[in-house]
């Protein structure tokens, strides 16, 4: 495959590591963002993660342009893949400056990670709808594999199949999403189970850390090596049936977002960077957290594949 000009609009905590995939893979990589601040950092960011990955920064690095301006940012793009906020009128009007900017051939991405594709494209011409599809990327996206590939009612089937193989060649695991429904496939399978999680708190089942070292030390073990719907078919779809039968009626079936959450909110307690959210943190738990979920990932990209992966 011949080398793309990739132009990624936002430097931040996906985008950066978005950039890298691509230059790492050989391809020349603009990163825009308006931000001077963002874009040094994303660079100092791409840096510290191929180092720890033990590659070589140099050789990646050379790849990549910063340009805070998007119209010349874009300018000579194969690729646009946008990752900024999620804001719906933001990336509609980022959009709306791409489409106007970028050659005609370039393929137009999202990396939202909820948002239908579709309310996204809604206010752009027919042309640039056809040339838009949704890349949702995963955190840390250099380390994590998937990438799930939406597509809309307008995506041309050859930007589809573009952006898919674009995807596998750069050595990224994609899925085709074949409707464009709000959070995808798997933000709607993980806050799901986020649902449950902090239903059982609200209602006294348990305490925070309880829920997570239940998820650590169970089936999250294997979820890696054994998916929901691979376990549905080794314990037979008749036990399957009959659990669900005695257990749906009693899982949350909330609509709206747990008072819990508004509660901890409006006392301070937003999460790790607060030092309290659902549970109590201290700086060093935090860089603790972000240590071995950095290591963990690394090691599973670069062990060997297994038997029966392909």
């Amino acid at each position: 495959m011949k080398a793309l000009t990739v132009t990624v609009v936002g430097g931040g905590m996906m985008g950066h590591g978005i950039a890298q995939v691509f230059a790492r893979a050989g391809h020349a990589v603009v990163i825009s963002d308006p931000s001077r601040e963002v874009l040094d950092a994303a660079l100092a960011r791409i840096g510290h993660n191929l180092a720890a990955e033990g590659a070589d920064p140099e050789r990646v690095l050379c790849n990549i342009v910063l340009e805070a301006a998007l119209d010349a940012a874009v300018a000579n793009a194969d690729l646009v893949i946008e990752a900024v906020p999620e804001k719906l009128a933001l990336k509609q009007r980022l959009f709306a400056q791409i489409a106007a900017a970028a050659p005609a051939h370039a393929v137009l991405a999202s990396n939202t990670s909820v948002i239908p594709i579709t309310r996204i494209g809604e206010a752009l011409p027919l042309d640039a709808r056809a040339r838009l599809v949704g890349t949702h990327w995963w955190n840390p996206p250099h380390l994590v594999p998937l990438v799930e590939v939406v597509r809309t009612d307008h995506t041309l089937d050859t930007v589809f199949r573009q952006a898919f193989g674009w995807l596998e060649s750069v050595g990224k695991r994609p899925v085709e999403v074949k409707r464009d429904v709000a959070g995808f496939i798997g933000n709607r399978l993980q806050h799901a189970l986020w649902r449950e999680a902090i239903s059982l708190i609200e209602n006294g089942v348990c305490d925070a850390a309880s829920i997570d070292l239940v998820v650590k030390n169970s089936f999250g073990m294997r979820l890696s090596v054994l998916g929901p719907m691979e376990n549905a078919d080794l314990v037979g779809l008749e036990l399957t049936r009959d659990v669900h039968g005695l257990l749906f009626p009693e899982l949350s079936r909330a609509t709206a977002p747990s008072p819990l959450l508004d509660r901890l909110l409006d006392a301070g307690h937003g999460g790790m960077a607060a030092g309290r959210g659902l549970r109590d943190w201290t700086p060093e738990q935090v860089a603790g957290v972000r240590e071995r979920l950095t290591r963990h990932l690394i090691r599973l990209t670069q062990r060997p594949p297994m038997a029966d992966e392909p």
